[in-house]
């Protein structure tokens, strides 16, 4: 069953169900109310006939009885009304009776007569000879009278319960023609609600359709805060979260394409190189002189296709948690001056001045081939894009951990370039390195060493002025108790 036929049946159910509740209830409280308005009516009777009836001596005022004519005139127009009534003495004697009417009364009704209370009973059989059309039940009060205190009379008067049954039975017709109505009314209404909620749900199925196509700049509007509301906003943020996926899996496999293009032209010219010498050496085409020369062409080359390998092999392993971390406490200050030392001859090349400003002892927590890898790689890269420059390596211990900084005066990097520089693939104008052969992951590798550092870094730059890395290590108290595992 489609979900609009379920809404429109629940709401016609409960609201059905309450119209019924309230039938009942108002049924019994119009039969409770029917019976206690005929039993004043008949109470207003009964002290009408007495009333015209009673009789008292004009001397000493006693009472002297009932006129029988007022009686019987009284008695013939209530017959037209289907009321009967008889009069009882202080004897429990029949004084008066109406067309064959019988009432009886108990002991106990009698006992609680005398004390001046009014009795409201409903029988089932009939005290009179009755056509089977009026019914076979009555209703009647018996009710007392009194002079100078002494009972001096009870009247007992009823009338047939058909003529209250009538009255509820057309109550009882009304309200079920209204509940009629109120149905057609209420699955009218039902449809409406229903179509609203469920035209908004055919929004999102049309939206999730255009999404599973492919299409994410679908777009469902809010307009309440309800819970289909809540999950179109949520289904809006899929869509933009989506979006930005679709993006970036494009600028990432953009990266790739490039990436591999690099590679394919860094492994292209070495592999050439060293081929073309393979086979000079084999033909003895190369002079004796010159064999050492190209011996040493061949393993510049074969270097710079084992560091294109071994970066992609790290950043995979750093990325998923391929390799394990022993972090310890060690001095940076050591490592660091062997780093300068290595690194010396590159910026050399390059006209550039290694500056490195640490205190004598500069304990950092960290894992010692990691930290050399991180330090040697921004180092490395500052060189890379700096020509008769200085760079400044400088570390200290702050309150929770060690900071390092590498600052270069080179060519520096606009904003876009430092919102990109730490994803994968990525080179910074590579056109404008001052060396060749990078393969663009270095920074990668960096940013995520630090991470499982549990560390951070930073970098700023502005172009032609010159960029500066800031990189933070957490002491041992304050850093996360994780440990990448070999998988």
């Amino acid at each position: 069953m489609k979900l609009i036929y379920r809404l429109m049946l629940s709401f016609t159910i409960a609201i059905t169900a309450l119209m019924i509740v309230l039938a009942s209830a108002f049924i019994h409280a119009t039969n409770r109310t029917l019976y206690q308005n005929t039993w004043q009516q008949l109470q207003n009777y009964s002290d009408s006939l007495v009333e015209d009836a009673i009789r008292y001596d004009v001397n000493d005022h006693s009472f002297e009885g009932f006129a029988n004519e007022s009686l019987a005139a009284n008695a013939a127009l209530l017959s037209d009304q289907k009321i009967h009534f008889a009069i009882f003495d202080m004897s429990k004697k029949q004084i008066f009776i109406n067309s064959g009417y019988t009432p009886s009364i108990s002991k106990g009704e009698w006992q609680r007569l005398k004390k001046g209370k009014t009795i409201y009973l409903k029988t089932a059989n009939p005290r009179i000879k009755v056509n089977s059309k009026n019914g076979t039940g009555m209703t009647e009060v018996l009710r007392p009278y009194f002079y100078h205190h002494k009972l001096i009379a009870v009247v007992s008067i009823g009338t047939f319960l058909s003529v209250i049954q009538e009255n509820l039975h057309q109550t009882k017709i009304n309200l079920l023609l209204s509940l009629i109505i109120g149905c057609v009314v209420t699955i009218i209404l039902s449809y409406f609600l229903a179509h609203a909620i469920t035209s908004r749900i055919e929004r999102l199925r049309k939206a999730t359709k255009q999404v599973t196509k492919g299409n994410y700049d679908v777009h469902v509007p809010v307009r309440s805060n309800d819970e289909i509301d809540d999950l179109s906003r949520s289904f809006n943020q899929m869509t933009v979260s989506l979006r930005e996926s679709e993006k970036e899996i494009r600028r990432q496999e953009e990266r790739r394409r490039q990436f591999m293009a690099d590679a394919a032209h860094e492994m292209r010219t070495p592999l050439t190189t060293i081929n073309g010498i393979l086979e000079g050496l084999q033909y003895d085409a190369i002079p004796e002189e010159d064999k050492q020369h190209s011996i040493e062409l061949m393993r510049n080359d074969t270097q710079r296709l084992i560091r294109l390998v071994n970066d992609n092999l790290d950043y995979e392993k750093i990325r998923t948690n391929q390799i394990s971390m022993e972090r310890k406490v060690f001095d940076a200050s050591a490592a660091l001056h062997n780093l300068i030392d290595q690194l010396q001859k590159k910026a050399h090349e390059q006209n550039d001045q290694l500056k490195l400003t640490v205190p004598q002892a500069l304990r950092v927590y960290a894992d010692y081939d990691r930290f050399v890898q991180i330090m040697f790689n921004l180092i490395q890269n500052a060189i890379q894009f700096t020509s008769h420059g200085t760079i400044h390596i400088s570390g200290r211990h702050l309150e929770k951990g060690s900071q390092f900084v590498v600052t270069d005066d080179g060519l520096g990097m606009t904003k876009d370039q430092v919102a990109n520089i730490w994803d994968r693939f990525y080179k910074a104008d590579p056109s404008r390195s001052t060396t060749k052969g990078e393969s663009g992951l270095g920074l990668a590798i960096v940013h995520q060493l630090v991470q499982l550092h549990g560390g951070s870094i930073k970098v700023k730059s502005t172009l032609h002025e010159g960029t500066t890395f800031t990189v933070y290590f957490p002491d041992r108290e304050y850093a996360p108790h994780l440990k990448a595992q070999n998988k």
